[in-house]
């Protein structure tokens, strides 16, 4: 993610929440091979609070956005079937995790890791700022 989206006057008062490298089997792609079964996907995500909204007074886990409602958003979409191209799926988790009333803007990105023998990964990245 590109560090002057983190200079954004909308994210000034937000707190960043993160999950990092979350692993799912999905059934993704548009080639007949990819439609054989699940391949390995990796994703991350950041999402922005404010401040305001995610800062306990008493400690307590419903003053803060629970990272238990992120990852359920990862795998409810991943568990609801076929998906062919990345794009659709970074942008159904964005949309999804934006809905969340707590959160401002979210980063949603996903690679592939065994689609090349002589690349890393291949993958989609987005961020967007709740309407």
């Amino acid at each position: 993610m590109s560090n002057s989206l983190l200079l954004d006057p909308r994210l000034a008062d937000c707190r960043r929440i993160f999950l990092r490298e979350v692993v799912v089997d999905a059934n993704i792609g548009i080639h007949a091979f990819e439609k054989q079964g699940p391949q390995k996907l990796v994703i991350n995500i950041d999402l922005f609070v404010p401040l305001a909204l995610s800062t306990p007074k008493h400690d307590k886990i419903h003053e803060v956005l629970d990272y238990d409602f992120v990852r359920s958003t990862v795998r409810k979409r991943i568990d609801a079937g076929h998906i062919n191209l990345q794009e659709t799926l970074v942008d159904d988790l964005a949309r999804a995790l934006l809905a969340h009333p707590s959160v401002r803007a979210a980063r949603v990105s996903s690679e592939k890791p065994d689609v090349y023998e002589d690349v890393d990964a291949v993958g989609i990245e987005v961020f967007r700022f709740k309407d």
